[in-house]
């Protein structure tokens, strides 16, 4: 019986892979800092009035909690007495008592009173982050004052069905990572099967400091016409708005930063309140979650750079310039450890 055997041939003549190029991309947390974009820390459903929630944010925890007067207030977690953790404290009023000493501060993270009636020393003050709720989310700033705002739907949020979600376990990479699927041209057409109408929409991008938006016109999974707006400012989360088939829908998706290397995909789809309102959020909630699913294994298995790129990579490389010289701090850092 004949057998072949085949041979590798010798190391001097066989073709030797060149290695990947890469352009550095700073990690959240390089030198201790992060960048300063939007981040979302919690639904609202889970900081009821009275109620107060730890939360991992950067390289450390924070709280969010709610007083009587509805508003949500973040800030550092420690108590600068002795550093007990507020998170086992206790909303009175609107203002967050600790359970240690039973110091009292308020939204603006000022200590009102101490327990045993001792003025107030003048320092003892947590961090403040700006903060807002929107879409059955509360969001965060890493700063002491926001750079740019939230995005708008274009319709008030009385006038939309919405169903807030919160994916049940983080991911293994920082929030731009997720970011920079909107403008990847590859991406958004072979994880996805969007079939844009007339090529990649690269000469579309509308640009600013803070990043993108662009119309697409396509036709997504199933062959379904959409018309939508897509747009990222920051790095911690992107909208779209537009119309899917025949009805105008939303979604706001966000990239919570638990730690550095990881992040907690939170978002919200919309559809405008009516007779069919409840039947079309369901399909846009069918539509996220297939989405998210698709990219799961991706985001959390990638080692991301910017390696070998090809012409259809144009608006994701411009993108990734934004992400390199994103404004990055960490104002917190002494309150939050």
């Amino acid at each position: 019986m004949n057998t072949t055997t085949t041979i590798s041939p010798p190391p001097a003549t066989r073709a030797r892979p060149t290695p990947p190029r890469a352009l550095a991309i700073p990690k959240e947390g390089d030198d201790g800092l992060f960048r300063q974009s939007w981040y979302p820390l919690c639904l609202s459903s889970e900081v009821a009035k009275g109620q107060v929630l730890g939360c991992s944010f950067l390289d450390g925890k924070v709280v969010a909690f709610r007083g009587d007067d509805g508003v949500v207030h973040v800030t550092s977690a420690y108590c600068p007495h002795v550093g007990a953790d507020l998170s086992v404290g206790k909303v009175v009023g609107n203002n967050l008592r600790c359970a240690f000493h039973h110091w009292e501060y308020n939204g603006e993270g000022v200590c009102e009173k101490t327990g045993i009636g001792d003025p107030p020393p003048r320092s003892a003050c947590l961090f403040v982050f700006p903060s807002q709720e929107h879409w059955g989310i509360v969001w965060v700033f890493n700063g002491e004052e926001p750079l740019f705002d939230l995005p708008d739907m274009g319709h008030p949020e009385d006038t939309l069905e919405i169903w807030p979600y919160k994916f049940p376990r983080p991911f293994h990479s920082d929030p731009w990572v997720f970011a920079a699927n909107t403008p990847d041209m590859q991406h958004l057409k072979a994880v996805h099967g969007v079939k844009f109408e007339h090529g990649d929409p690269h000469d579309l991008i509308e640009w600013d400091e803070w990043g993108l938006r662009y119309n697409v016109k396509a036709k997504h999974q199933g062959g379904v016409p959409i018309d939508w707006t897509l747009g990222l400012r920051g790095t911690g989360f992107f909208w779209r708005t537009g119309t899917y088939g025949d009805f105008w829908c939303a979604a706001v998706t966000g990239f919570g930063l638990p730690s550095p290397g990881m992040h907690q995909v939170f978002g919200a789809a919309m559809v405008l309140k009516g007779e069919h309102g409840k039947e079309r959020l369901a399909k846009m909630r069918g539509i996220t979650e297939r989405t998210i699913g698709e990219d799961e294994q991706i985001l959390d298995t990638i080692h991301y750079r910017q390696g070998t790129f090809t012409v259809a990579d144009r608006t994701l490389a411009r993108y990734l310039r934004i992400v390199r010289d994103f404004p990055r701090a960490h104002p917190s850092a002494a309150f939050i450890r």
